[in-house]
């Protein structure tokens, strides 16, 4: 695993910037790999597009789906029945409002359920923020440096303007940061 030292810039030119100052202080481009970053949930990581293949806050939405559309749609039903035996209306009034009562139900079971673990309780403290720490978008120079260069890298990158500088191993290959995901919580460096 090879120490690897990044930074963030608004543009590729203040990148370019960077990397020319780099290069005054002895750093070869192979060791530069500049790239850019989208935005959380915008990587494209699955064929239909996101980060991920569900949104963990809506975990058992389809179980208050079912249930809700299951409730309101027999009551709807019943209420439809009894509106088409009052007025003498057809079986369509009663089909028609359990399908509303159904999609209803489906809607509001679906949101009572989804999140439920994450609501504030009375009396209870509101949980903080359990999402992990995530890259704003923008240019990311990478930088292979050796540990005993490490402190001036970080110099150098503060002085050119580079935020949210971080330290990562890595594997380093042909003048790429191979193994970077931008889903892994960066850890920034002093």
């Amino acid at each position: 695993m090879a120490l690897i030292v990044a930074a963030r810039f608004d543009t590729f030119d203040e990148a370019a910037v960077a990397a020319r100052q780099l290069f005054d202080q002895g750093f070869t481009e192979d060791d530069i790999h500049t790239f850019y970053i989208n935005t959380a949930g915008e990587h494209a990581r699955f064929p239909i597009g996101g980060d991920r293949v569900a949104d963990p806050d809506a975990k058992g939405g389809h179980f208050g789906a079912v249930a809700g559309a299951s409730v309101l749609g027999l009551l709807f039903a019943l209420a439809g029945g009894l509106v088409a035996a009052r007025l003498a209306a057809s079986i369509l009034v009663v089909i028609a409002a359990a399908g509303v009562g159904a999609y209803l139900g489906a809607l509001a079971g679906a949101l009572w359920v989804v999140g439920r673990g994450r609501r504030a309780r009375p009396g209870v403290p509101a949980a903080p923020d359990e999402h992990p720490d995530l890259r704003p978008a923008g240019v990311m120079l990478a930088l292979h440096v050796a540990p005993d260069r490490d402190a001036l890298a970080r110099s150098v990158l503060r002085q050119a303007g580079g935020k949210d500088i971080e330290r990562a191993q890595g594997r380093w290959l042909e003048g790429k940061w191979e193994d970077f995901d931008p889903l892994t919580p960066p850890r920034r460096a002093a």
